[in-house]
């Protein structure tokens, strides 16, 4: 098993090239250094947030020196399908032909540390006019080191937000579309301006939803509980992977609404996420969770994750692309 210390050292601060010039990205049909991927001003998903994207990890690991895609296929699946949703499916390369750019843009990044790989669909016409039929659309992909986005250790603390998930009858949770996170960011920044470290948001009908960019589970008698997709979630491809987990560690895994003040009662809370990874609950609107301390289900869960996705674990050898050859 990766020891805690190993695992910190690996692990890289989450700074970016911020002004990219020793970046490469694919964006307009080539490899072109991220500093040149510009867009006019006039472009429809500046304009109206009318894009989507996703946000895959890869995971580097130094005794084999090599760096890991986790779950590129079910990212490029998921962004297709987010795509669908604002017509904007046409003309996009096959999944084998998508995953293959993704990894030849980190490839050619050449990067020996953990990265964040972003690919999105956006809205390309220049024009003003809300809507989604009839305008082109085109797609990039970006990648950037990146370490922790939150707390995977010592437990992290979350208010309930007062800002509620969008439906999906408004903006629909399970596609990653660019313009809804700005409901992400309204709960985020509540959350931190009141001295929290992240907000869990409540479904319209008061049933706990999801963080601000992370699923949600909490733990109760040794069950593992998650909102179902139907609490307006995004159907989390690391919560999947936390399920399938959990199932094979043999604890019961149960998919059912969550009212808020069960998580204060909760013996365990985390959450997880491409950018969480696997992030311990300690508090939740100021009462402790459990001994506020990472509970033993949480601890079982994130070192099991965290020994996959380095490649370690070779029974879960198919979550994983390596980028570079052997």
């Amino acid at each position: 098993m990766v020891t805690e210390q190993k695992r910190a050292t690996e692990s890289t601060s989450s700074r970016t090239d911020t002004d990219g010039s020793s970046l490469t990205c694919y964006f307009r049909g080539g490899f072109v250094p991220l500093a040149d991927a510009n867009v006019p001003i006039m472009t429809h998903a500046f304009l109206y947030g009318t894009a989507v994207f996703e946000g895959i990890r890869a995971y580097w690991n130094a005794e084999q020196e090599q760096l890991y895609v986790l779950k590129a296929r079910a990212h490029i699946e998921r962004i297709r399908n987010s795509a669908k949703v604002l017509f904007m499916d046409e003309g996009l390369p096959s999944v084998d032909d998508w995953v293959a750019l993704c990894v030849e843009v980190v490839r050619r990044n050449g990067f020996r540390e953990d990265a964040y790989i972003r690919p999105s669909v956006y809205m390309s016409t220049e024009a003003i006019g809300v809507r989604l039929h009839a305008l082109a659309h085109d797609f990039y992909i970006l990648a950037t080191p990146f370490g922790d986005y939150i707390d995977t250790h010592v437990g992290i603390r979350v208010k309930t937000s007062s800002w509620r998930r969008t439906s999906d009858v408004a903006i629909p949770a399970r596609g990653k579309i660019v313009g809804a996170y700005v409901n992400s960011a309204l709960a985020k920044t509540e959350a931190m301006l009141d001295g929290y470290d992240e907000a869990i948001v409540l479904s319209w009908d008061g049933h706990a939803s999801e963080g601000s960019a992370e699923n949600l589970f909490m733990v109760r008698d040794g069950v593992l509980i998650t909102p179902p997709v139907t609490d307006e979630i995004l159907e989390g491809i690391t919560r999947a992977g936390i399920m399938t987990i959990a199932a094979e560690a043999g604890i019961k895994v149960v998919e059912r609404s969550i009212d808020r003040t069960e998580l204060y009662v909760a013996d365990e809370v985390l959450m997880c996420g491409t950018g969480a990874q696997v992030s311990p609950v300690i508090e939740v609107d100021r009462r402790r969770v459990g001994a506020g301390v990472p509970g033993p289900i949480t601890t079982l869960l994130k070192d099991r994750y965290f020994d996959i996705v380095r490649g370690n674990v070779p029974a879960y050898a198919h979550w994983l692309t390596p980028v570079y050859p052997r």
